[in-house]
Formats: C-alpha cells, structure tokens, sequence
C-alpha cells in the first residue's frame, strides 16, 4: 500500500489548476488599472469586482463602457492597463439596459479596437459556466455564442471558467488564435487567479 502513496500523491498535485501553483508567465501578467465591462449585460462582471474589491486591485466596472472611456483614462495621465471583458449575453439584462446584443457587439467592437491600439491588455472571461451559454439560453437564442465571438478569438488572453469549455469551445479558440487560456474550477478561484494575474 505504502507504493502507491507517491503516485496518487503525484496525480492529485496534477489535479490542481496551475493558476493556484504560483507567479504566471510574464506573458500572461497584467496591470492595473482595470477596467471591467460586459459584453451581453450579464451579471458575470460583478464575480470579477468582488475580487478586484478585495485584493484592492485598482479598476473601474462600467458594465456600457465604450473607447470613450478608454480615451478619457488616456488624456487624464493615467491610462488603462488592463480591459476585462466578460462575456455572456442576458436578455433581462440588456433589456434593463436598453440595448440590444447588436449594440452590445458594435460596442465591445469598438473597445478593443481602442484597446489595442494603446497597448491595453484585452482580457476575455467566461464565469458562468454551461449554464450562461446554449443550455441556459431560450431557444432559437444564440446570442451568448455571439458574445463570445465578438470577445475571445480578439483577446490577448483568456479566464474560462472550466465546466463552460465542456465542449472544448474555448480551447479551439485558444488553439486557433495562439490565445494564452486560464481555466479555473470554482468561482472562489478567481481571487487566486486574480491575486496571480496582477501580482508585480
């Protein structure tokens, strides 16, 4: 009995998501300050400013954020590092905000091009799991799917809640687009991972 001690002892240190192990690779680091946003008006952000709260990572959630903003950081002297965009798309929540998923893809569209174009880090996030894509959606609605189109395949780096990539949709996009991705298990990870993403 006492040889199998080392290997099972060896798989379960496997089992444990890398994210919790320690310091990220230079290339998946990130700075502050953050902006949060949304791409779909789902209450997925909100899991995100819990922790960015706690760890007292310096950020603003504008859930309508537009390059606007983005532009306004820049002319006050303290730019953005960092752009978070979670996505998965919410029928009540666009509703609530007056919009719809087309505004919501000419928006975040608009964002990472700004992004990009000062040098801020764009961050693609998926928090909710299966049940904030198809199997939670009414039918003939795709627009969570639409969402993940307009964010993923244009991010520098990618947080995916794990039992979402069920059907290996963020791992083809992580392939395909040579897209760093960071899964993790329970929501409760986040902060580690967060903790690890923005440690100096």
């Amino acid at each position: 009995m006492k040889l199998m001690i080392k290997p099972i002892i060896a798989l379960m240190a496997l089992a444990v998501p890398a994210i919790l192990a320690g310091p990220l690779p230079a290339q998946e680091k990130a700075g502050a300050p953050v902006l949060l946003t949304s791409c779909g008006q789902s209450p997925g952000p909100t899991r995100f400013q819990i922790f960015l709260k706690k760890l007292q990572i310096d950020h603003v959630y504008n859930d309508q954020a537009t390059a606007r903003d983005l532009a306004a950081k820049k002319s006050s002297g303290a730019p953005f590092k960092s752009l978070i965009i979670v996505t998965g798309a919410s029928l009540k929540g666009m509703g609530a905000a007056g919009v719809s998923i087309n505004d919501e893809i000419a928006r975040t569209k608009a964002l990472i091009e700004e992004a990009r174009k000062q040098g801020i880090k764009v961050i693609g996030a998926h928090v909710e799991g299966m049940s904030r894509r198809a199997q939670g959606a009414a039918p003939g609605d795709n627009s969570d799917e639409i969402s993940i189109d307009a964010v993923c395949p244009f991010s520098a780096l990618m947080i995916i809640r794990k039992d979402g990539n069920e059907d290996g949709r963020f791992t083809a996009i992580s392939k395909a687009g040579g897209i760093p991705m960071i899964e993790f298990d329970k929501s409760l990870e986040l902060e580690q991972l967060l903790a690890n993403l923005f440690a100096k």
